[in-house]
């Protein structure tokens, strides 16, 4: 076992603790204020837990490579939930690296906005040596309302070009999986004959795997919570960025939902975007709907996750509750709170020590643990 001296403690719950020693091997043993004996302090300074990303497509749209090389959207039809995010994911992305050097070890990595059904999302450790190594868990099937689905137009498979098309897709495949599983149910189905695609969507419709919604404007999220009621499905909203009132996020609050909020550094570059502003931020911390952050890399650079809490913290949130929107909270939204998010006895020991407030523009990690193991020590 080792340990580390937090000179300040963000435990990720919106709390602080100074001067404790955080005890770990691959999970964290104890946090105590007294020096443990026998055990090697391998680093001191400012501890938080591991940030974690939770809508990201780091890995797919890769540092230092052509867009024709991009894995983000697959082409060849507007309703794909066979494919699989993890499966486009290079581990050799430089963006890992870079990640990783600021404290960012786990990314939420969803297929992109050009379909309607784009695909599964993974979790994955961004210190994994492939995939396989670096998987943690599924985290939902990706869908997107919008311009940009109807935006696509010129790719392959049955394409909208309006809004109310790309809902019409969305409805007949829901509709035929809610179908079939009725038929299941009676008994006047076998599982054999079922159509893989509609077989994918079972998960979602059951409310097993959440639909994790790329919606930006007030309208499309007011549609998405309609079809969650008449479906019944567990739905995230993801992104919301174009939203400028209170309502929308009392909508969102009301349902139960939860929200993946942002990039809020990101260029606004269409019209679906133009209430884009990062003092929205306001409107969500008077309504206060159980949200996280999203990087959306490469829109916005995952290395500067955390960057994005300076915003919140000029709207009057503290230092501790700014945190623990990109730990515990994305942990919670991404169903891994049991093991991340927090700095607490029984978890992962994935925690960075910093040369100070990592508030503070001059101050970086020094030392960031993975599941107990040191990955990165800075040099510079």
């Amino acid at each position: 076992m080792k340990a580390v001296k937090a000179t300040l403690m963000y435990d990720g719950l919106g709390n602080i603790e100074k001067n404790v020693y955080i005890i770990f091997d691959k999970d964290i043993v104890n946090i105590t204020r007294e020096k443990p004996k026998d055990v090697e302090v391998v680093a001191e300074g400012v501890v938080t837990p591991a940030f974690i990303d939770a809508h990201s497509h780091i890995g797919m749209d890769r540092y230092g490579e052509p867009y024709q090389e991009s894995e983000l959207n697959e082409q060849m039809d507007s309703v794909l939930p066979l494919a699989d995010a993890l499966y486009s994911i290079y581990m050799d992305d430089k963006a890992f690296k870079h990640s990783i050097e600021f404290g960012v070890l786990y990314s939420s990595i969803l297929p992109g906005s050009g379909n309607i059904i784009g695909g599964k999302g993974v979790l994955i450790r961004n210190y994994g040596r492939d995939i396989e190594d670096a998987f943690i868990k599924y985290v939902g099937v990706k869908a997107a309302f919008g311009y940009n689905p109807r935006s696509t137009t010129n790719w392959k498979g049955l394409r909208p070009s309006t809004r109310m098309g790309a809902i019409g897709i969305l409805f007949n495949w829901l509709i035929k999986t809610k179908k079939t599983i009725s038929l299941l149910e009676k008994g006047k189905k076998d599982p054999e004959e079922i159509d893989p695609v509609i077989e994918a969507l079972i998960p979602v419709l059951k409310g097993e795997m959440p639909l994790r919604v790329h919606a930006h404007k007030e309208d499309d999220i007011a549609v998405l919570l309609m079809i969650k009621r008449k479906f019944n499905l567990k739905v995230t909203v993801e992104h919301a960025a174009d939203v400028h009132s209170k309502e929308t996020f009392e909508k969102i609050k009301r349902e139960g939902v939860p929200l993946v909020y942002g990039p809020l550094d990101a260029h606004p570059y269409k019209v679906e975007l133009k209430h884009e502003d990062w003092k929205n931020a306001k409107y969500l911390l008077e309504v206060k709907p159980f949200f996280g952050l999203m990087s959306d890399h490469p829109f916005s650079i995952q290395a500067n996750l955390y960057l994005q809490l300076r915003h919140f913290i000029r709207l009057g949130m503290s230092k501790a509750e700014a945190i623990k929107l990109i730990t515990y909270n994305n942990a919670k939204i991404l169903g891994i709170e049991d093991k991340l998010g927090s700095l607490e006895k029984g978890k992962w020991a994935s925690l960075v020590v910093w040369n100070g407030d990592p508030f503070n523009l001059e101050n970086y990690p020094t030392h960031v643990f993975a599941e107990g193991e040191l990955i990165h020590e800075a040099n510079l």
